[in-house]
């Protein structure tokens, strides 16, 4: 009989966390639909290798479905920004001013948003000048900056400037 009793105690207790499991499967869809969202109109961006119109806005208001920005959401969106093969102006409006929002959210900029701001602007090695008026916007808007954000700044002011060709 002790056997039984502690195989349905076993039971009840698989049971319940098979339960919670489920439910922390479930929540995941629920708190995060955007997210579930925003996949789908990156697949469409990538198929058609450029965010247009109906994309960005689409995007814009999932993104800020929320109010703001989260790190989440800006992570997607610095993931799209590598990804997309022909970017357009409204497009990379779009993207630094986002950006620019989620970080300046609480008005200063801490070592932690810094080094995410790092990966994020010397992922391809170099410091465009688009990312260095970005940063040059960064620091003019936030109230305050962290030592990290002025050796950051410091460090890409210092990166040569890009060479341009007549076309481009």
């Amino acid at each position: 009989m002790c056997e039984t009793v502690n195989d349905l105690t076993r039971s009840r207790a698989n049971l319940a966390i098979a339960v919670w499991r489920q439910g922390e499967y479930e929540r995941q869809f629920e708190e995060n639909p955007v997210m579930l969202h925003l996949r789908e109109i990156e697949q469409a961006i990538l198929a058609n290798g450029r965010v247009d119109g109906p994309e960005l806005e689409a995007l814009r208001r999932l993104l800020y479905a929320g109010g703001k920005i989260e790190r989440r959401e800006a992570d997607f969106l610095v993931e799209l920004h590598k990804r997309v093969q022909h970017m357009t102006p409204a497009f990379e409006q779009f993207f630094y001013q986002a950006i620019k929002e989620h970080i300046l959210a609480h008005g200063r900029i801490d070592a932690e948003e810094t080094a995410w701001l790092r990966r994020m602007l010397f992922a391809d090695g170099k410091i465009d000048d688009e990312e260095r008026k970005f940063l040059h916007e960064l620091k003019g808007e936030a109230k305050q900056v962290s030592r990290e954000f002025e050796s950051l700044f410091e460090e890409s002011m210092k990166q040569p400037p890009e060479q341009r060709t007549c076309g481009g």
